[in-house]
């Protein structure tokens, strides 16, 4: 299936490697909250120091929007670099310039250098190739290793590969492998869970899944859209009015094969500690919200998964960041892990949920991309994919 060299292709011996990670990880106070994303890099540049090259990590952090923020520097991650690992890390304080150059220039191998964040530099997002040609100009080789940028076409990811001989990482290969075989030749049943709040996010998704997924199960705001271009009325809920039209479409489209849920937990208000009901889907008065699936539809997404021989899972089933609201979600990835099917979570809400439910262990795949994710299950060609040399 991966028919991009990967750094097993290559010679790294005494080299200069860039590697873009991806370091976009959650912060508090200055401290890294959720080092998945540092964890699933280290397999690639463990590798890479064992085969006696001197790396130079690249990253962003967060939208700074081409603004130097300190609460956006990659400083804390670092610190927690360094505590995972015993090569010694240094930070270098921006991504290019003189001083970045004299660090790159004292780096041996065995050594980490990690650059301050890449969207400090507006160049970075309008993949300048005067920065990305800067970048290159540190290394003797690029090792692209950041599935959750890889949908986007940046100086670090894209343009660089221009200058350099270009590779992928093993999380990025491992990535590219779960998705990509999901979806071209996956054990049937194939089943797809697709929740979030917006429909108009995932259109794309569902139209190339209807070609080839077994069964469609929908949760999560999206499935109040399908209500109301059912014709029913959803109260309060959160509802896209201009993908009514798509959503009918899709009805129509789907019928043997997009499921949605039978019933519903209704709230009074956006909140935690609102008062709730669970009811049968029908029509929903004004002054109520939909929060959450309710607990015959688990059931029967549940049966559905039993049986299943791949399942692709995108988007929480409720808002399960209120604790009331999230036994949809918490019980969809019960059914999930228990099922013996390959299971690939993708990305963003669904990977913490999947998590904090403590239930990771059980799932065979988890995304590191929620975006790049969810283009690959569309079957668009992900540039930073597309750039690196083919085998």
């Amino acid at each position: 299936m991966f028919n991009k060299m990967t750094i097993k292709d290559i010679d790294v011996q005494g080299k200069k490697v860039l590697i873009r990670v991806d370091f976009n990880v959650p912060l508090k106070n200055g401290v890294v909250v959720d080092d998945t994303r540092i964890k699933s890099a280290l397999p690639t540049i463990t590798y890479l120091l064992d085969h006696n090259a001197a790396l130079i990590l690249c990253s962003h952090l967060g939208r700074p929007k081409g603004k130097i923020t300190p609460e956006l520097s990659l400083r804390p991650v670092a610190q927690h670099l360094d505590s995972l690992i015993e090569a010694e890390v240094i930070f270098a304080p921006d991504c290019i310039g003189s001083e970045v150059s004299a660090a790159v220039s004292r780096l041996k191998p065995g050594q980490i250098l990690l650059l301050e964040n890449t969207r400090f530099h507006p160049g970075e997002k309008a993949n300048d190739p005067e920065m990305a040609k800067e970048l290159a100009s540190f290394a003797d080789i690029f090792v692209n290793d950041a599935f959750g940028t890889a949908h986007r076409a940046h100086a670090s990811n894209v343009g660089v590969a221009e200058f350099l001989p270009a590779v992928a990482g093993f999380l990025l290969e491992k990535e590219i492998n779960y998705l990509g075989e999901a979806v071209a030749k996956p054990d049937r049943p194939f089943v797809a869970i697709l929740g979030g709040a917006k429909v108009s996010d995932k259109i794309g998704v569902i139209q190339n899944l209807l070609a080839r997924a077994d069964m469609i199960l929908i949760g999560g705001g999206m499935a109040n859209t399908f209500f109301k271009a059912q014709g029913y009325p959803v109260g309060d809920s959160l509802v896209e009015d201009d993908s009514l039209e798509i959503a009918r479409n899709l009805l129509k489209e789907g019928t043997e094969k997009l499921r949605l849920p039978v019933d519903v937990v209704i709230a009074n208000a956006f909140q935690a500690d609102a008062e709730n009901k669970t009811i049968n889907m029908g029509p929903i008065s004004e002054g109520w919200r939909i929060l959450d699936v309710g607990p015959k539809t688990i059931q029967n997404y549940g049966k559905v998964l039993a049986t299943a021989g791949t399942i692709v899972w995108n988007g929480p089933m409720g808002v399960f960041e209120f604790p009331e609201f999230a036994k949809g979600t918490y019980n969809l990835a019960r059914a999930v892990a228990d099922s013996s099917a390959t299971s690939i979570i993708g990305g963003g809400d669904s990977v913490a949920a999947v998590n904090q439910s403590g239930l990771a262990g059980q799932v065979t795949h988890i995304s590191t991309g929620g975006g790049a994710s969810l283009e690959m299950l569309e079957g668009k060609i992900l540039p930073g994919l597309a750039a690196l040399s083919d085998k």
